[in-house]
């Protein structure tokens, strides 16, 4: 993690506002959340950055999460023209046709059950990583499937924040 201010957290901390919402936006679609980073700008380091969206992510409704989880397309069909969403979802690409059917059936069971797609931070993850879960977390509460949601979501944030913070612009000193 990087301890001091990044080229990319600079411009993420003097961007109008306009601008920065729409960066958090593709971090996650909670504007609850979104607000609640924009007001602690500016940020000294990613690390505090990180901690701000930590922070937000608890104090999040189940409202707020549910509108965070609509910005997420199902696993393993990944928004199209979306780079974001085909790199997380990578683990995907080369699962074998049954998988992707057995995934395809839990996820409209588990859209079913708990009236949302199933998230997880799929960064890193196989096919069959994100088949397991599914299978395992189906059959949880509506209650501890949030909780496992917020936690998700607070990975996904933590990862797309550290792609924020250490993008660099062309024209940026690095």
């Amino acid at each position: 993690m990087t301890s001091g201010t990044t080229p990319g957290l600079t411009r993420f901390n003097t961007s109008d506002e306009s601008a920065a919402a729409a960066e958090l936006h593709e971090v996650c679609a909670s504007s609850a959340w979104g607000s609640k980073i924009l007001a602690q700008r500016p940020f000294a380091t990613s690390e505090s950055l990180f901690e701000a969206s930590d922070a937000a992510m608890a104090e999040l409704t189940a409202d707020d999460l549910a509108e965070a989880m609509a910005g997420h397309p199902p696993i393993g069909r990944p928004k199209p023209g979306d780079p974001t969403s085909s790199r997380e979802q990578r683990g995907m690409a080369g699962a074998s046709e049954e998988l992707k059917a057995q995934m395809l059936e839990l996820n409209l069971a588990y859209q079913e059950r708990f009236g949302h797609v199933f998230l997880i931070c799929a960064t890193g993850a196989t096919a069959e990583q994100m088949l397991a879960a599914l299978k395992d977390r189906i059959g949880n509460t509506p209650d501890q499937e949030r909780e496992i949601v917020r936690a998700e979501l607070g990975k996904i944030n933590r990862i797309r924040l550290t792609r924020l913070a250490e993008h660099v612009e062309e024209g940026d000193n690095a």
